[in-house]
């Protein structure tokens, strides 16, 4: 190394500013991240029990693993605002309904506690295999969340809300196929998701009402 640049190393060394610490922002003093609500290993173990229970299921018509959409569903729970327990609830939301009904139910209660079981319950429109027909079984649970507990409208809102984005983004891919992968046809899906908005609009001041709000009219425009 040559004189000239040790000494054009020092001068840069002298003139460089020192980097500054950059403090959390605060709220009544506290930093933020001190009032966060942490997720702790019951969640890690959540994660690990609804890809167990979910392994072998894609979602319908697609090779996406159904984990990709218990994911989502957490994220906008705790994007939402919602607590751990709310959000193993987000994972496990379809445990129940799709992978073993009343005993799966027992088992999420003795795994994650009381209060997760019963907001999967509330989650769920029916624990029957198999299911009870589409129409009745669709008016009974949209009739349901009507009276359902805060923490089962942000679960549930969350997953509806995936579920429609979902149908949208596919629908501008591939059109009217994207509706026989389910069971009820284009108009009963978009009479759906109206009625369940319409629940949501009546029982949660969320913000993610109004984003699916705003998908439920983007799909019924798509379709008109």
């Amino acid at each position: 190394m040559t004189s000239h640049e040790t000494k054009t190393r020092g001068e840069y060394r002298e003139r460089a500013p020192l980097v500054r610490r950059i403090e959390p922002p605060e709220i009544d003093g506290r930093p933020v991240y001190d009032l966060a609500m942490p997720l702790t290993d019951r969640y890690d173990r959540a994660l690990v029990y609804c890809r167990h229970v979910h392994a072998k299921q894609v979602r319908k018509g697609t090779t996406i693993p159904y984990m990709a959409h218990l994911m989502s569903v957490s994220a906008l729970v705790l994007e939402d605002g919602g607590d751990e327990d709310e959000a193993i609830a987000g994972l496990l939301h379809d445990t129940v309904e799709d992978q073993g009904g009343k005993e799966r139910l027992a088992d999420v209660r003795r795994e994650f506690g009381v209060r997760v079981a019963d907001i999967v319950d509330g989650c769920t429109d029916t624990d029957f295999d198999p299911k009870p027909p589409w129409r009745p079984r669709k008016e009974s649970y949209v009739w349901h969340l009507r009276g359902a507990t805060p923490s089962v409208l942000r679960v549930s809102l969350a997953d509806k809300l995936h579920n429609a984005r979902a149908i949208v983004l596919d629908y501008r891919s591939i059109g009217d196929r994207v509706f026989e992968r389910f069971n009820a046809g284009k108009a009963d899906q978009l009479w759906y998701y109206t009625a369940v908005l319409g629940a949501f609009k009546s029982q949660s001041a969320s913000p993610l009402v109004g984003e699916l709000e705003r998908v439920v009219t983007e799909l019924r425009e798509l379709l008109s």
